[in-house]
């Protein structure tokens, strides 16, 4: 049975493919407005589902497993530049809202030597260590040997690359901003 939303039912929708041959996982959220929405969407569940397995199965090939996707961002965004970071900018440069997933994982990676902290007056830096920073060198290497062999490096792919990552940064504007106006409301 449906349930009940104000004075009219509401279901999802059966009789026609909303989807217009599109691949989607939800074709109930197709909408007439922007159809290809919901195939960027699909694209996207699929994507982040394959990079999270490359980046743990990457990071199990250097030598350093049980690391899940959040580990391995965490310490390849620690080893960035080689400079200190605060735990609130590791979050913000990520785009991690709940701090305890980023400080869960820093307390992994110090366990695992990979990551050390220190204080400077009130504020606590993170910095990787020697074995951090080998860890993450060794992941470059298995990423130039299984992953850059799939891409051909001309210019025009390189700028396509480039604009696919514009859109996905603008992309998750709206989406934070979609997720405070949700949090907002009441429907």
């Amino acid at each position: 049975m449906a349930k009940k939303t104000g004075s009219a039912a509401r279901t999802a929708p059966v009789a026609d493919d909303p989807a217009g041959g599109r691949i989607v996982s939800s074709a109930h959220l197709v909408s007439s407005k922007v159809p290809e929405l919901s195939e960027m969407e699909f694209g996207m569940i699929l994507a982040w589902h394959a990079f999270s397995r490359w980046m743990m199965r990457c990071m199990a090939a250097t030598g350093v497993s049980d690391m899940t996707p959040i580990d391995v961002l965490v310490l390849h965004h620690v080893t960035h530049r080689q400079s200190e970071k605060k735990l609130a900018d590791i979050c913000f440069v990520l785009n991690v809202e709940d701090t305890h997933v980023v400080s869960y994982s820093l307390k992994k990676l110090a366990a695992l030597g990979l990551v050390k902290s220190a204080k400077h007056g009130k504020e606590v830096f993170f910095a990787a260590t020697d074995a951090g920073v080998d860890a993450c060198l060794r992941y470059r290497d298995v990423r130039e040997a299984c992953l850059l062999p799939g891409f051909s490096g001309a210019e025009d792919e390189n700028a396509r690359l480039g604009d696919l990552a514009r859109m996905l940064r603008t992309l998750s504007g709206r989406y934070d901003q979609a997720a405070r106006a949700a949090s907002a409301s009441a429907l």
